[in-house]
């Protein structure tokens, strides 16, 4: 499941989505540069806009984007919005290549390492493969899960794909033969919300879930190296109280082998190192945010961009100072970023407030034998304090036979 608003990053183009709304500008470019922006309201509409690739009709949406993405290179930049429509786009310069009708709504896509395609994982638990090269090209089937996908990712020679549902698992298939599964990654408690493959460590894989845990897989094996237990790294808001923490992203930082996880509804960005030698996790530091933290992406040259729930400052830019991330006090870029989004402000104010994303995924418990047993007990204790049978009791009544009766 993924939140309304969000922040993608590919070399130096920025997008902002929210809404039906996104908008793309340059890091590094000056204040005259021009700043792309595309509303899926507006978009194309196509002789199969009201079916599905099943033939069955699809429902109206509001047209809000779900998901987004760039591929590796960054030369290509696609979406999927709740009415069920698959965009893609060419990012240099920026144009709309195609508008496609997809089965059901999706809630992750990701392009191939080869950028040939695009891999979109739906609700119903299936995942469909789309040809960039053949902007129209309909979608074919890949592999399909019996619970709902949450996210996909690709191995970096395309070999595999990886899957992650809500019931816990984590797949890793044969791209070349989807029906054939290479490994489970098995240990999550609840629902997995992101999976994400190190650059850099091909091997590796990082996971997170809802039960709050931050794990470190050898994918192909399924082998679990770390598990970081991320409860155990803030204080509880009250006394006594448990705040479950789901990933919403997972970002890298190649240059220190940095990884930032941001959870869904918390203020609060947990920075990690990976220890690519023992294969384990290190925890550095929270960095925390005085807003609700919509989404985080690191950019090679400049550091970690946060994008926030505050139209002062909606966009941060962290650095490390002295060993510890912190924000960077000014910024020209952040600046005219910044400017640029309180423009356009009334695409992200609809997300302000909105609830946790993944709060209809957590397990539901039902405690019926608690109100058996207390039923049970009660009888125990009306039968305790009625009077036994025999001569102190009452009168057995017995069959009335023949000589009672004067025959």
């Amino acid at each position: 499941m993924a939140c309304s608003v969000g922040l993608a990053l590919c070399g130096q183009t920025l997008v902002v989505r929210g809404g039906s709304r996104f908008l793309a500008a340059s890091t590094a470019c000056s204040d005259g540069d021009s700043v792309f922006t595309y509303d899926c309201s507006t978009a194309e509409k196509t002789s199969r806009e009201n079916r599905g690739e099943d033939g069955q009709p699809v429902g109206e949406g509001s047209d809000t984007i779900l998901a987004s993405t760039f591929s590796t290179s960054g030369s290509h930049f696609a979406l999927t919005d709740d009415s069920k429509r698959l965009v893609l786009f060419r990012t240099k310069p920026w144009q709309c290549l195609s508008v496609r009708s997809v089965v059901r709504r999706c809630t992750a896509l990701t392009f191939t390492a080869s950028e040939e395609r695009v891999l979109v994982a739906d609700k119903s638990g299936d995942v469909y493969s789309f040809s960039v090269s053949e902007p129209h090209a309909c979608g074919q089937l890949q592999l399909g899960h019996l619970s709902m996908l949450l996210d996909v990712a690709v191995s970096p020679d395309d070999r595999f794909v990886l899957t992650a549902d809500r019931d816990e698992k984590i797949r890793v298939s044969w791209a070349a033969a989807p029906h054939s599964i290479q490994s489970f990654c098995l240990g999550h408690t609840e629902f997995v919300s992101r999976i994400f493959v190190v650059p850099g460590h091909p091997e590796l894989l990082l996971s997170s879930s809802g039960d709050s845990t931050l794990r470190l897989w050898e994918y192909r094996s399924g082998r679990q190296l770390h598990c970081c237990h991320l409860a155990g790294l803030q204080e509880p808001a009250e006394p006594g109280s448990h705040q479950r923490l789901a990933a919403s992203r997972i970002a890298f930082w190649a240059q220190e082998d940095c990884v930032a996880l941001l959870c869904d509804c918390v203020p609060v960005v947990y920075i990690f190192q990976l220890d690519a030698a023992t294969r384990q996790l290190v925890f550095r530091q929270p960095v925390t945010f005085q807003h609700r933290v919509w989404d985080i992406a690191f950019e090679e040259a400049q550091g970690l961009w946060v994008l926030q729930d505050c139209p002062e400052a909606p966009l941060v830019l962290c650095r490390p100072v002295g060993g510890q991330w912190q924000a960077v006090p000014e910024s020209a870029s952040v600046e005219r970023l910044s400017r640029c989004l309180r423009a356009n402000w009334a695409m992200l104010e609809g997300s302000a407030g909105a609830d946790s994303a993944f709060r209809g995924l957590y397990k539901a418990t039902f405690d019926n034998l608690t109100p058996y047993l207390k039923k049970k007990e009660e009888r125990l204790q009306q039968r305790r304090r009625s009077p036994p049978p025999g001569p102190q009791g009452p009168a057995k009544k017995g069959r009335v036979g023949p000589a009672a009766l004067g025959c």
